[in-house]
């Protein structure tokens, strides 16, 4: 089987990672794997296609924000890909996050309607079937369910200065939908819900949850506790790659204040400028793409606690929970789907006492309780020799079809 994944960023992040763990279990199983991408320059155990330069991903973006336009530009880009598809003709292909300033979606799904190719798409948000957004459950906005407009979000990614959501809409749902031998698979139930209430209910729907590699995110020792002076410390642990007021940034600067001395945040992924707005019992950590480093933080911790407003199936909440660390996450998502009542809690949004409460519950039976069996559960079910093999079979099954 000849398996080519597209995607907007290459073995980076949680769907770069996703789309390589895929390639590499295809690869294992002695099949050919392609991923063409739209950003980065990280290796690949794959054959790479680079969508465009970044020259493109830069005049997507402005076009974007001009027009509200996301996923009509990169033309010339999308071109070249569909004549490297034809030569490489592969038997089946599997989509990924198409935003991302990379792709034109006009372009690639009127070319696989015409081709006789097999197709899965996973889905991480809600972008796909709305005017505009990738989330909008923040603001409970359930215009998508019949027809967006007038969209509120539309200042929000994809940023834009004006709203043409209604358009975006049509074009989308004229696009996405009537694509023969296509199937959707989604990583929570809470987003497979979605799409059944949204146009893209005409496909088939696989719910696996996201996975990740056991053998690296796993108790780890190390002596950051020494480094960073946290020997008596409570550790509070966040990450994000990218902390936004979605992420809930806001949520823990508020923690910090209702917290006493036995605590200490700390919080991967903050820029420069967030790195000034911090409390004194907040640390802050440079984004790291050192799968080592975060296993050791997420072991360290005493407890991961993941504030998110919008999220679909977030992969820290399982690496969280595969190196031993309980987790308390919003009432957001699919977000609640990675733990059940032994291995974490789930808090209203915004709650920051509920936040409070969470932690001291969790912190009073210790970090030596929730070990294994927050190791024991990500072992069942997010283990990804036994998720991405999902991914394999779905893939065969489709070409069976």
């Amino acid at each position: 089987m000849k398996l080519l994944q597209i995607n907007s960023i290459v073995n980076s992040g949680s769907t770069g990672r996703i789309a390589e763990d895929i390639g590499n279990v295809a690869i294992n199983s002695g099949h050919e794997s392609y991923i063409a991408y739209g950003r980065g320059n990280r290796p690949s155990s794959s054959q790479l296609i680079r969508i465009g330069k970044q020259l493109d991903v830069y005049w997507h973006g402005i076009t974007t924000l001009l027009t509200d336009r996301h996923g009509f530009s990169s033309a010339k880009a999308t071109e070249k890909l569909i004549h490297i598809v034809d030569q490489i003709n592969p038997d089946v292909i599997g989509l990924h996050n198409l935003h991302g300033y990379y792709i034109n979606i006009e372009i690639l799904f009127n070319y696989l309607k015409t081709i006789d190719i097999p197709v899965l798409w996973t889905l991480f948000d809600c972008w796909s079937f709305t005017g505009h957004c990738s989330y909008f459950d923040d603001i409970k906005c359930e215009k998508w369910q019949t027809h967006c407009i007038q969209c509120p979000k539309y200042r929000n990614y994809p940023t834009a200065l004006v709203d043409n959501s209604f358009i975006n809409f049509d074009d989308k749902k004229r696009l996405f939908t009537g694509v023969k031998n296509l199937e959707i698979l989604v990583h929570s139930s809470w987003l497979g819900d979605l799409v059944k209430k949204s146009f893209l209910k005409e496909y088939p729907i696989h719910i696996k949850p996201s996975a990740i590699d056991l053998s690296v995110f796993k108790p780890a020792q190390s002596s950051i506790s020494i480094s960073y002076n946290l020997e008596n410390k409570k550790v509070l642990l966040g990450c994000a790659s990218v902390w936004s007021e979605r992420k809930g940034l806001n949520d823990f600067i508020k923690l910090s204040n209702v917290l006493d001395s036995e605590f200490i945040i700390v919080l991967i992924g903050l820029n420069k400028k967030q790195f000034l707005s911090l409390p004194e019992n907040i640390i802050g950590i440079n984004r790291t793409e050192s799968t080592l480093e975060l296993a050791q933080w997420y072991s360290l911790a005493d407890v991961f606690i993941n504030p998110t407003y919008q999220d679909n199936f977030p992969t820290t909440n399982i690496e969280a929970l595969a190196c031993g660390t309980p987790v308390i996450t919003y009432d957001t998502g699919g977000s609640p789907e990675a733990i059940d009542n032994n291995t974490g809690l789930v808090v209203e949004k915004g709650d920051i006492l509920g936040l409070y409460k969470a932690i001291i519950n969790i912190c009073s039976k210790g970090k030596e309780y929730f070990t294994h069996i927050c190791r024991e559960r990500a072992v069942k079910h997010f283990n990804k020799d036994d998720r991405f093999m999902d991914y394999l079979k779905i893939y065969e099954s489709l070409l069976r079809k």
